[in-house]
């Protein structure tokens, strides 16, 4: 973008204090804290003040949109819209449809998202809608390699080289670990039987220790501004001494043992969605991944990577890993896929 156009856009911007300029407006997007009683109060406060076909849309990240519109009037009007971080650089947004969205509200809110430049996909409500449904899972295999003693370098080195843009630590580092536990929360809850866990993990240890990624300076990493002021991280081996009690001792991993640790969640994740209706199309779900958290673009995302993989390879790979837990359970449309031979694409 010129200088001119970013000139041209933040001058549309008009700050304003006084929520009776909300009066004549069509749509409004909410990103106060991510706090569900914060939120509501929010909500109905504003639908008092605005017209009867404004809609309203939440850039929550992880809080069901129906239990959002709880008590408001006109939850018909009410969306989820989730930007993606980092923002300028994400191209996804989340059109979620709760339970009592109208169809004209939807198809708005997608117009406006394409209108900002933006590759909308709308999906339904559940905990984390889509993309942090099926991303927290690969974090939960991320957690588990390191309690059961990886090196989480090592990890992160694995997965860039199968092709994501940065590992998951780093990734964690990005995104914010107290956003991450935070949402991390909510997935639990939404989905105890997989995503619970009675152990610590090393992110919840490092939050406790007042790191937050690149935020605040120090995560798995630490930060500092590099020539032109972006954060450019470095090894800090302070990291290892915090994470000690919640990891095994140290443990080398094979770079398929740490692929299949961390991609299996993530994939079994997608096709239950798919099963569950939360994503309309292998199509979507793919497109979400490649353009929401970055998912490695030449392996064309989770759905094309079983197909490149081949269901019943996959199935039998995921299947030597059913001892750790239920978030590594083959959901039954893999299981039929990799039976019948067949493909998401062709």
């Amino acid at each position: 973008m010129t200088t001119a156009k970013m000139s041209e856009t933040l001058g549309r911007i008009r700050p304003t204090l006084n929520y009776g300029d909300f009066g004549n407006v069509d749509i409004i997007i909410e990103a106060v804290v991510e706090n569900p009683k914060v939120k509501k109060a929010v909500f109905a406060e504003v639908e008092g003040l605005v017209r009867e076909d404004t809609i309203i849309a939440s850039n929550t990240s992880t809080i069901s949109i129906s239990l959002l519109a709880e008590g408001l009037k006109r939850p018909q009007n009410f969306v989820g819209m989730h930007f993606f971080n980092p923002v300028n650089m994400m191209p996804l947004v989340e059109v979620i449809r709760g339970r009592q969205s109208s169809e004209e509200a939807v198809a708005a809110t997608v117009k406006l998202a394409s209108k900002m430049g933006k590759t909308p996909v709308v999906v339904n409500d559940c905990p984390g809608f889509f993309v942090n449904r099926v991303l927290f899972p690969y974090f939960a295999g991320f957690h588990m390699l390191l309690r059961d003693g990886a090196d989480y370098m090592a990890v992160d080195k694995v997965m860039e080289k199968f092709g994501w843009p940065m590992g998951p630590a780093y990734l964690m580092d990005v995104v914010g670990m107290d956003t991450g536990v935070h949402a991390a929360e909510v997935m639990a809850q939404g989905f105890p039987d997989r995503m619970r866990h009675e152990w610590r993990n090393a992110t919840q240890v490092l939050v406790d220790n007042q790191r937050y990624g690149q935020k605040n300076g120090k995560g798995y990493y630490v930060y500092a501004p590099d020539k032109k002021g972006k954060p450019k991280k470095s090894v800090d081996p302070a990291t290892y001494d915090l994470i000690k009690g919640v990891v095994a001792e140290r443990k080398e991993f094979t770079a398929e043992e740490i692929v299949a640790r961390c991609m299996v969640p993530m994939v079994n994740e997608v096709a239950r969605c798919l099963e569950e209706k939360i994503v309309a199309s292998p199509q979507e779900a793919d497109m979400s991944l490649l353009y929401g958290v970055g998912f490695p673009p030449f392996r064309g995302g989770a759905c094309r990577y079983v197909d490149q993989t081949g269901a019943a390879n996959y199935v039998a790979a995921a299947d030597k890993l059913a001892s750790l837990g239920k978030v590594y359970e083959v959901p039954q449309l893999l299981r039929d896929m990799a039976a019948s031979g067949k493909k998401f694409f062709g």
